[in-house]
């Protein structure tokens, strides 16, 4: 495994060449304010009437429509959903890509799973950032960075690999650690990490908690306090230092709960379950599965997400929240610009 940083990018290559970032979500705000502050030439693309249209122009940065940024620039980042990648490629971004463009994905879904087939005489290459977009943001404003991972997956040019570098460097991803993988091993280890580990594991535990607590009478705010919101203290241990400093931290008591009781929430059996969720994205079903959903009209994901919100745990934690009024200021996520 090699891992670049800042001192091994050509920081001229990226702004030698014109950047469209394909959508303005959370990664794509990110991209493209960090580019504009490295001092790339970036350019926007959306659809017409997006709501983020103007939320881009506030930041100072050029809006074209998508096949026009995408006709203008030398290199295209889609940042669009993965479940509408492949119609917004097919209809607005392949029929005006020209041999020798960069095309570039801040993940390999749609590549690796074969939901966008890029013609052979396009450089294509990724920059995964390993976080949100909102602390891709807010990292590289304070002068840090979130590591990011680069893979080539077609190299006409002779430089898509320095071209990409340049490109992570330029989103604050040399500061941190630049890792070179593949378009497999970052789809299969990313689709793997949010369903068993960071989203689906982390939420449904916490929700089995506070479940668990209040069912057995404990007042939901405790049970809040408890599953939920000292989450953030003891992720901000790990973070900082991994498992063993989070143990150093806390008590002896909770280490030793954790070190005996931990191996009887999370079983064999939990185990055997990862195995299967890591083999249905490696034989490609759940991509599969994800398209269908979206092309279906999203109505079971619809029913999900609504069910979630309207989880005992989400009104508990708006009122408590709201009577922590620093939590909302210097908020990562602010709907009205990013």
């Amino acid at each position: 495994m090699r891992v670049f940083y800042d001192n091994d990018a050509d920081a001229q290559l990226i702004k030698n060449k014109r950047v469209a970032i394909i959508g303005y979500g959370s990664q794509g705000h990110a991209h493209a304010n960090n580019l504009k502050d490295s001092g790339a030439d970036v350019i926007v693309g959306l659809p017409e009437g997006s709501k983020s249209w103007e939320k881009a122009r506030a930041a100072g940065l050029e809006v074209m429509h998508t096949r026009d940024a995408a006709a203008a620039a030398d290199v295209i980042m889609i940042l669009v959903p993965d479940e509408l990648a492949p119609s917004v490629y097919r209809n607005e971004i392949e029929p005006v890509l020209t041999a020798g463009k960069y095309l570039a994905f801040a993940h390999g879904f749609s590549v690796h799973f074969k939901k966008i087939v890029p013609p052979a005489d396009v450089n294509v290459f990724m920059v995964a950032p390993k976080g949100p977009g909102h602390l891709v943001r807010s990292e590289y404003t304070k002068g840090a960075g979130v590591p990011c991972l680069l893979a080539v997956y077609h190299d006409v040019s002779d430089d898509t690999k320095e071209v990409g570098l340049s490109y992570a460097s330029a989103i604050g991803g040399g500061r941190a650690g630049v890792i070179e993988t593949n378009f497999r091993e970052e789809t299969e280890t990313d689709l793997f990490g949010e369903q068993a580990v960071l989203c689906g594991g982390l939420t449904a535990l916490i929700q089995a908690g506070f479940e668990t607590l209040t069912e057995a009478g404990y007042a939901p705010e405790m049970a809040y306090f408890e599953c939920l919101h000292e989450m953030k203290l003891i992720v901000d241990l790990l973070y900082e230092g991994g498992i063993e400093n989070m143990r150093y931290s806390v008590s002896n008591t909770a280490e030793y709960g954790d070190l005996t009781r931990g191996p009887r929430v999370v079983t064999d059996a939990t185990k055997a379950e990862m195995k299967r969720i890591l083999g249905e994205i490696q034989s490609g079903q759940f991509a599969d599965e994800w398209m269908s959903e979206n092309d279906s009209g999203k109505q079971n994901f619809t029913r999900l997400e609504n069910e979630g919100r309207e989880h005992p745990i989400e009104e508990v934690g708006a009122r408590l929240r709201a009577m922590m009024p620093w939590l909302s200021k210097n908020r990562l996520v602010n709907t009205a610009k990013n």
